[in-house]
């Protein structure tokens, strides 16, 4: 998260971690967003709950990635009447201590992918595989400080935004530890490891930006990162993201990442540079497990189809002579059908 421009200041309380009083903006948006990925096991998965409370429904996913390959995975729209609680679609996220601890459920039902290229087209994903009953528990536990929070006036006022061009008024992350298990059919997965939560909320579109690589990791308890470049439509790049060394965050100032692709324009593998406020610099190289794409579509005020697509991909990486796990996310607008942030 860059530095608050002049006038502003980033706030963060405990009881940000509940749910907020939506604002008027028809796209208001709360979301969690919890990951973890057990390094024994190779397994891992994520979780995302967004209340829409002013447009009646939550936003609902789970993903699931298997240590033979296979992913399970789930959507839903479930209708919702107020943005009291995080519990939607079967997806349930509680804060048993604010910023410490909490605890992340679910039972449904998911489509397990054994080709998981599949959800490039969702209805014939959903037709073509089976479809069986899940459960998910995990509890979550903090191995870091709070990263970010909402970014307001020096006298604690709120920012005068654009809800048209807002991707999240507020955001923050935390490296987390999470042990648990996961329930597919009749599979049963014991799962302990580690990931990165966040929370945002305000008003969101997808299409607020251009292109974004997301890349958060843990190599253990002491030691992970959160790689971030965004890109807004007019080219303008914004580096930021963390590493967390022995308990504290030394932020990131500047990062480069490089893709391999495969015929799809999936990431397949990557290589980062990043250099941090204290002047230490890192070479991380990823590879790419196991991938999903999944999509977002609306039109825009002129009737054209705006097409969002983000693949989610489970990671390998190697830094520093260590090897750790996360998620390679890349958000793309697709043109001519191929994605904007290639090349770049």
């Amino acid at each position: 998260m860059a530095k608050p421009a002049p006038g502003t200041k980033i706030r963060l309380l405990p009881e940000d971690e509940y749910t907020h009083t939506p604002d008027k903006a028809q796209n208001y948006n709360e979301s969690m967003y919890f990951n973890m990925f057990d390094p024994v096991r190779k397994t891992g998965g994520w979780f995302r709950l967004g209340n829409r409370p002013n447009e009646g429904h939550a936003e609902m996913s789970v993903c699931l990635y298997l240590p033979d390959g296979r992913v399970a995975f789930m959507y839903a729209r479930p209708k919702i009447a107020n943005n009291d609680e995080m519990n939607a679609g079967g997806l349930k996220i509680e804060v048993i201590e604010p910023f410490k601890r909490l605890r992340v459920t679910y039972s449904g039902r998911v489509v397990v992918l054994a080709r998981p290229f599949d959800m490039a087209d969702p209805a014939r994903a959903f037709k073509e595989n089976p479809v069986v009953p899940c459960e998910v528990e995990l509890d979550y536990e903090g191995v870091s400080p709070m990263f970010g929070g909402e970014t307001v006036k020096e006298d604690g006022s709120p920012l005068d935004l654009d809800p048209e061009k807002s991707f999240a008024k507020a955001h923050y992350e935390q490296h987390m530890a999470a042990r648990g298990h996961f329930k597919i059919g009749e599979e049963v997965f014991e799962v302990e490891g580690f990931g990165l939560r966040d929370k945002s909320w305000g008003p969101r579109y997808w299409q607020a930006i251009h292109w974004y690589r997301w890349l958060p990791m843990n190599f253990g308890r002491d030691f992970g990162m959160m790689i971030s470049i965004v890109t807004n439509d007019e080219g303008k790049e914004r580096h930021g993201g963390m590493v967390l060394k022995d308990g504290k965050y030394d932020l990131i100032t500047k990062c480069s990442i490089e893709s391999d692709w495969d015929e799809n324009w999936y990431q397949t593998a990557l290589r980062a540079k990043v250099e941090t406020e204290s002047g230490a610099t890192y070479e991380v190289e990823g590879k790419v497990l196991s991938l999903i794409p999944l999509r977002n579509r609306r039109k825009d005020a002129d009737g054209n189809e705006l097409n969002t697509r983000i693949t989610e991909g489970m990671t390998e990486y190697r830094c520093n002579g260590m090897v750790g796990y996360g998620l390679s996310e890349y958000l793309d607008q697709i043109v001519d059908g191929k994605p904007v942030g290639v090349g770049h």
